[in-house]
Protein backbone atom coordinates (compact mmCIF):
# COMPACT_ATOMS: atom_id res chain seq x y z
CA UNK A 1 0.00 0.00 0.00
CA UNK A 2 1.57 3.70 -1.04
CA UNK A 3 2.60 5.64 2.18
CA UNK A 4 -0.52 7.99 3.45
CA UNK A 5 -0.15 11.53 5.31
CA UNK A 6 -1.71 11.79 8.85
CA UNK A 7 -5.64 13.04 8.64
CA UNK A 8 -4.81 16.22 10.85
CA UNK A 9 -1.93 16.88 8.46
CA UNK A 10 -4.46 16.16 5.68
CA UNK A 11 -7.05 18.49 6.90
CA UNK A 12 -4.95 21.10 7.63
CA UNK A 13 -3.34 21.28 4.15
CA UNK A 14 -7.25 21.95 2.65
CA UNK A 15 -7.16 25.64 3.57
CA UNK A 16 -4.19 26.48 1.52
CA UNK A 17 -3.57 27.11 -1.89
CA UNK A 18 -1.52 25.58 -4.88
CA UNK A 19 0.47 29.13 -4.36
CA UNK A 20 0.86 28.74 -0.57
CA UNK A 21 1.98 24.86 -1.26
CA UNK A 22 4.71 25.59 -3.91
CA UNK A 23 5.89 28.35 -1.58
CA UNK A 24 6.62 26.22 1.10
CA UNK A 25 7.56 22.92 -0.61
CA UNK A 26 10.15 25.65 -2.37
CA UNK A 27 11.58 26.17 1.17
CA UNK A 28 12.03 22.63 1.73
CA UNK A 29 14.19 22.20 -1.75
CA UNK A 30 11.35 19.93 -3.49
CA UNK A 31 12.23 20.51 -7.03
CA UNK A 32 10.11 22.98 -9.04
CA UNK A 33 8.24 23.34 -5.89
CA UNK A 34 6.37 20.52 -6.83
CA UNK A 35 4.77 22.59 -9.63
CA UNK A 36 3.38 21.05 -12.47
CA UNK A 37 3.63 23.51 -15.00
CA UNK A 38 2.04 23.63 -18.69
CA UNK A 39 -1.47 21.73 -16.53
CA UNK A 40 -4.46 23.89 -16.73
CA UNK A 41 -7.94 23.43 -15.25
CA UNK A 42 -10.37 22.48 -17.72
CA UNK A 43 -13.43 21.47 -15.89
CA UNK A 44 -15.79 21.85 -14.27
CA UNK A 45 -15.15 25.33 -15.36
CA UNK A 46 -11.73 26.94 -17.04
CA UNK A 47 -9.96 28.61 -13.92
CA UNK A 48 -13.21 28.52 -12.12
CA UNK A 49 -11.89 30.48 -8.70
CA UNK A 50 -13.38 27.86 -6.30
CA UNK A 51 -12.68 24.31 -7.51
CA UNK A 52 -9.71 22.94 -5.63
CA UNK A 53 -8.86 19.14 -5.48
CA UNK A 54 -6.54 17.44 -2.52
CA UNK A 55 -5.88 14.01 -2.50
CA UNK A 56 -3.71 10.91 -2.78
CA UNK A 57 -2.31 10.42 -6.23
CA UNK A 58 -3.37 7.14 -7.91
CA UNK A 59 -0.88 6.98 -10.53
CA UNK A 60 -1.22 5.61 -13.83
CA UNK A 61 1.38 4.91 -16.19
CA UNK A 62 0.34 4.67 -20.06
CA UNK A 63 2.58 3.69 -23.03
CA UNK A 64 2.44 3.31 -26.67
CA UNK A 65 -0.26 0.83 -27.63
CA UNK A 66 1.92 -1.04 -29.91
CA UNK A 67 4.54 -1.37 -26.81
CA UNK A 68 4.41 -5.38 -26.27
CA UNK A 69 7.03 -5.86 -23.55
CA UNK A 70 5.74 -3.45 -20.66
CA UNK A 71 3.18 -5.16 -18.21
CA UNK A 72 -0.45 -5.27 -19.04
CA UNK A 73 -3.17 -4.20 -15.68
CA UNK A 74 -5.38 -7.15 -14.94
CA UNK A 75 -8.03 -4.57 -15.15
CA UNK A 76 -8.70 -1.39 -16.79
CA UNK A 77 -6.88 1.14 -14.85
CA UNK A 78 -9.79 3.63 -13.66
CA UNK A 79 -11.45 0.69 -12.15
CA UNK A 80 -8.96 0.40 -9.14
CA UNK A 81 -9.47 3.96 -8.40
CA UNK A 82 -10.13 4.75 -4.62
CA UNK A 83 -11.94 6.69 -2.94
CA UNK A 84 -10.82 10.45 -2.46
CA UNK A 85 -8.53 10.11 -4.65
CA UNK A 86 -6.33 11.94 -7.00
CA UNK A 87 -6.08 10.35 -10.44
CA UNK A 88 -3.04 11.03 -12.21
CA UNK A 89 -2.07 10.03 -15.24
CA UNK A 90 1.16 10.03 -16.97
CA UNK A 91 0.69 9.65 -21.42
CA UNK A 92 4.05 9.26 -23.09
CA UNK A 93 5.15 12.47 -24.76
CA UNK A 94 4.64 13.13 -28.93
CA UNK A 95 0.68 11.76 -28.69
CA UNK A 96 -1.97 14.17 -29.97
CA UNK A 97 -4.62 11.69 -28.55
CA UNK A 98 -6.45 11.59 -25.26
CA UNK A 99 -5.93 8.99 -22.52
CA UNK A 100 -8.81 10.30 -20.28
CA UNK A 101 -12.53 10.75 -21.58
CA UNK A 102 -16.46 11.02 -20.23
CA UNK A 103 -16.38 7.19 -19.79
CA UNK A 104 -13.77 7.30 -17.49
CA UNK A 105 -14.56 10.27 -15.04
CA UNK A 106 -18.48 8.10 -15.24
CA UNK A 107 -16.92 5.37 -13.62
CA UNK A 108 -14.27 7.57 -11.42
CA UNK A 109 -16.97 9.78 -9.89
CA UNK A 110 -18.87 6.65 -9.15
CA UNK A 111 -15.31 5.40 -6.92
CA UNK A 112 -15.29 8.55 -5.38
CA UNK A 113 -12.21 9.99 -7.15
CA UNK A 114 -11.39 13.78 -6.69
CA UNK A 115 -10.46 14.65 -9.63
CA UNK A 116 -7.73 13.95 -12.47
CA UNK A 117 -4.70 14.98 -13.85
CA UNK A 118 -3.50 14.23 -16.95
CA UNK A 119 0.16 14.86 -18.36
CA UNK A 120 -1.46 14.70 -21.32
CA UNK A 121 -4.38 15.02 -23.22
CA UNK A 122 -8.15 14.79 -22.24
CA UNK A 123 -11.07 15.14 -24.23
CA UNK A 124 -15.20 14.97 -24.04
CA UNK A 125 -14.85 17.94 -21.94
CA UNK A 126 -18.77 18.86 -22.24
CA UNK A 127 -18.85 15.32 -20.71
CA UNK A 128 -16.96 15.99 -17.47
CA UNK A 129 -18.70 19.72 -17.03
CA UNK A 130 -21.95 18.37 -17.22
CA UNK A 131 -20.96 15.70 -14.46
CA UNK A 132 -18.86 18.46 -12.05
CA UNK A 133 -15.68 16.67 -12.42
CA UNK A 134 -12.60 18.56 -11.95
CA UNK A 135 -10.43 17.84 -14.48
CA UNK A 136 -6.58 18.93 -15.13
CA UNK A 137 -4.38 18.60 -18.18
CA UNK A 138 -2.25 19.79 -20.71
CA UNK A 139 -4.27 19.54 -23.65
CA UNK A 140 -7.50 18.22 -25.58
CA UNK A 141 -7.57 16.00 -28.17
CA UNK A 142 -11.16 14.86 -30.02
CA UNK A 143 -9.16 11.13 -30.59
CA UNK A 144 -9.37 8.44 -27.57
CA UNK A 145 -6.46 6.05 -26.84
CA UNK A 146 -7.34 3.25 -29.05
CA UNK A 147 -4.82 2.43 -30.96
CA UNK A 148 -2.89 4.75 -29.85
CA UNK A 149 -1.67 4.89 -25.92
CA UNK A 150 -2.54 1.80 -22.97
CA UNK A 151 -2.13 1.71 -19.59
CA UNK A 152 0.33 -0.09 -18.23
CA UNK A 153 2.00 0.28 -14.47
CA UNK A 154 -0.35 1.25 -11.48
CA UNK A 155 0.66 2.43 -8.74
CA UNK A 156 3.99 2.86 -9.85
CA UNK A 157 5.97 5.47 -9.63
CA UNK A 158 5.90 8.35 -12.46
CA UNK A 159 7.79 11.21 -14.06
CA UNK A 160 6.62 14.65 -14.93
CA UNK A 161 8.80 16.61 -17.75
CA UNK A 162 7.69 20.07 -19.18
CA UNK A 163 9.24 22.36 -22.08
CA UNK A 164 10.27 24.62 -19.18
CA UNK A 165 10.69 21.92 -15.96
CA UNK A 166 13.02 19.18 -18.22
CA UNK A 167 14.84 17.74 -15.25
CA UNK A 168 12.18 14.67 -14.35
CA UNK A 169 10.01 15.40 -10.85
CA UNK A 170 8.61 11.99 -9.68
CA UNK A 171 4.99 11.67 -8.58
CA UNK A 172 4.67 8.72 -6.25
CA UNK A 173 1.65 6.98 -5.31
CA UNK A 174 -0.15 8.61 -1.87
CA UNK A 175 1.82 11.81 -2.48
CA UNK A 176 -0.61 14.20 -2.38
CA UNK A 177 -2.00 16.42 -5.03
CA UNK A 178 -3.35 19.85 -4.81
CA UNK A 179 -4.55 21.33 -7.85
CA UNK A 180 -6.74 24.58 -8.03
CA UNK A 181 -6.97 27.82 -10.60
CA UNK A 182 -3.94 28.69 -10.28
CA UNK A 183 -1.89 25.13 -11.02
CA UNK A 184 -1.01 21.56 -9.68
CA UNK A 185 1.50 20.77 -6.85
CA UNK A 186 2.15 17.66 -5.87
CA UNK A 187 3.64 17.13 -1.95
CA UNK A 188 5.83 14.35 -1.38
CA UNK A 189 4.32 12.46 1.59
CA UNK A 190 7.73 13.00 3.29
CA UNK A 191 7.49 16.63 3.31
CA UNK A 192 3.69 17.09 4.38
CA UNK A 193 4.37 17.70 7.92
CA UNK A 194 7.11 20.44 7.57
CA UNK A 195 4.85 22.20 4.37
CA UNK A 196 2.15 22.55 6.40
CA UNK A 197 4.38 23.73 9.27
CA UNK A 198 5.48 26.28 6.72
CA UNK A 199 2.41 27.12 5.34
CA UNK A 200 0.71 27.82 8.38
CA UNK A 201 4.00 30.27 9.61
CA UNK A 202 3.94 32.33 5.76
CA UNK A 203 -0.08 32.30 6.10
CA UNK A 204 -0.21 34.49 9.39
CA UNK A 205 3.04 36.47 7.70
CA UNK A 206 0.91 37.70 4.49
CA UNK A 207 -2.33 38.52 6.53
CA UNK A 208 -0.27 40.90 8.35
CA UNK A 209 1.49 42.09 5.37
CA UNK A 210 -1.61 42.65 3.07
CA UNK A 211 -3.47 44.45 6.03
CA UNK A 212 -0.45 46.84 5.77
CA UNK A 213 -0.75 47.48 1.85
CA UNK A 214 -4.01 47.78 2.50
CA UNK A 215 -3.41 50.91 5.26
CA UNK A 216 -0.87 52.67 2.58
CA UNK A 217 2.48 50.95 3.68
CA UNK A 218 5.42 50.53 1.02
CA UNK A 219 5.53 47.17 -0.58
CA UNK A 220 9.39 47.36 0.28
CA UNK A 221 9.04 48.43 3.85
CA UNK A 222 6.83 45.85 4.74
CA UNK A 223 8.46 43.03 3.12
CA UNK A 224 11.35 44.60 4.96
CA UNK A 225 9.93 44.07 8.22
CA UNK A 226 7.57 41.09 8.22
CA UNK A 227 9.20 38.66 5.81
CA UNK A 228 12.90 38.91 7.60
Amino acid sequence: MPPTVPAHVFNALKRFTSCDVGDALIKLNVRYGGYLHGLRMYSPTPQTCTTKILGPAYTVQMVDAADTTSPKPSQHFVDGVSKDAVVFISQPEGFYSACWGGLMTTRAKYLGAKGVVVDGNVRDLGEHREMGFPVFAKGTSALGSNTFTRASGLNVPVQFTSETQKRPLTINPGDLILADQDGVVVVPVEHAEKCLKICEERFEIDEKTMEALKNGEAMGDTLARLRK
